[in-house]
């Protein structure tokens, strides 16, 4: 399936819909999946997670062999860790107006 045809079926899930059955989707580790689709003659991988009700798109890789690299599977980890640190983070601070205590 083309790129944009697999994502819209991804955001057609409901929230307590199971994941895209195989071939459209399979597990890689725990809750990281892949999204199988093509562009023209190529197979491309793409890898996400589910965060409530949005699939975080993580990596895309081109299908060239028949297992993920551990390489790519790093990728998406570390990119997942940075998505949840980002969205755990408390909201900074708003600068204060210069008052008679500003330098």
């Amino acid at each position: 399936m083309t790129i944009d045809l697999q994502i819209d079926r991804l955001n057609g899930l409901a929230n307590d819909d199971p994941p895209l059955p195989f071939p459209h989707t399979s597990q890689i580790d725990g809750p990281l999946r892949e999204l199988r689709c093509h562009y023209g003659r190529a197979h491309y991988r793409i890898l996400y997670r589910r965060s409530g009700n949005l699939f975080v798109l993580l990596h895309m890789i081109r299908k060239t062999s028949g297992a993920v690299p551990r390489a790519e599977i790093e990728v998406a980890r570390q990119r997942w860790r940075d998505f949840k640190e980002r969205m755990e983070a408390q909201p900074r601070k708003p600068p204060r107006a210069a008052g008679g205590d500003a330098p």
